[in-house]
């Protein structure tokens, strides 16, 4: 008789702890889904969150860039003065030949009277720099407000141009920066873009001139100057032609200029 009620009383012992581990399992697992849905999707394994708030981008330098993303002997091709439309669709089409990527600065109206050809320069995976709208090589003598209406108004009408693709560098005219107008780019996202190698394609001293220069003075850095408006570009065209290959061959593969570092 004392022997079934101690069989009994262990019975129920056991049954009521089982029933609490049940509970407290319960309890421990809706906590912790509860968390999980917290802290969204990705806690649970379903993809990337979307209840983080977004990190702030990152802060463009005001200082001159040179150099190029990519690193090594990368460089980068940049390409002046445009759009324009009778020697603009020639450059796309031997960049696209060659597989290369460039930065266009442009010059605003001449964005905002041509936006198929702005359309047609980000759709082809290029970027974009702001030329200004006046080209003025004087600005560095001009008033701090003078500098901000050019470089500003030269964005809003590249950026509307583009139906919305981002303006990503500025590019003063003739390389007449001030620590203004680099302050007033560099606040408005867009990094100072500068040259290392001028080919004077501007002056058409002739194609081989053009790609002499190159050859010459690629040693200075990474980022080339030529021209897509402001005239005759005939010999800019011609000159892209044999320096893109050649660029390639000597193991200088193309890239953009840096944004975000120093």
């Amino acid at each position: 008789m004392a022997l079934r009620k101690y069989t009994a009383h262990i019975a129920v012992v056991t049954s009521a702890v089982a029933l609490t581990g049940a509970v407290w399992g319960a309890s421990v697992l809706t906590r912790s889904e509860a968390a999980d849905t917290a802290r969204g999707p990705a806690a649970q394994g379903k993809g990337p969150s979307t209840q983080n708030p977004a990190r702030p981008p990152a802060r463009v330098p005001e200082s001159i860039a040179h150099a190029s993303e990519s690193g090594g002997q990368a460089v980068n091709i940049t390409i002046d003065d445009g759009p324009d439309p009778r020697w603009t669709p020639d450059v796309l089409r031997i960049l696209k030949k060659n597989g290369v990527k460039a930065v266009f600065c442009m010059i605003g109206p001449q964005a905002r009277q041509h936006p198929e050809l702005v359309k047609q320069v980000v759709a082809d995976g290029h970027r974009l720099c702001d030329h200004t709208t006046d080209h003025d090589t004087t600005m560095d003598r001009k008033s701090p407000e003078y500098q901000k209406q050019q470089i500003l108004a030269a964005k809003k009408m590249i950026e509307d141009a583009a139906g919305g693709a981002k303006v990503e560098y500025y590019r003063a005219p003739g390389g007449a920066f001030t620590p203004d107008s680099r302050r007033i780019a560099a606040a408005a996202g867009m990094r100072p873009l500068g040259w290392n190698v001028d080919t004077k394609d501007f002056h058409r001293p002739g194609t081989q001139a053009i790609v002499d220069t190159v050859r010459n003075e690629l040693p200075n850095g990474p980022t080339i100057l030529f021209h897509d408006g402001g005239g005759d570009r005939s010999q800019t065209v011609a000159a892209l032609e044999q320096v893109l290959p050649w660029l390639k061959e000597q193991g200088h593969p193309t890239g953009f200029p840096v944004r975000t570092r120093p």
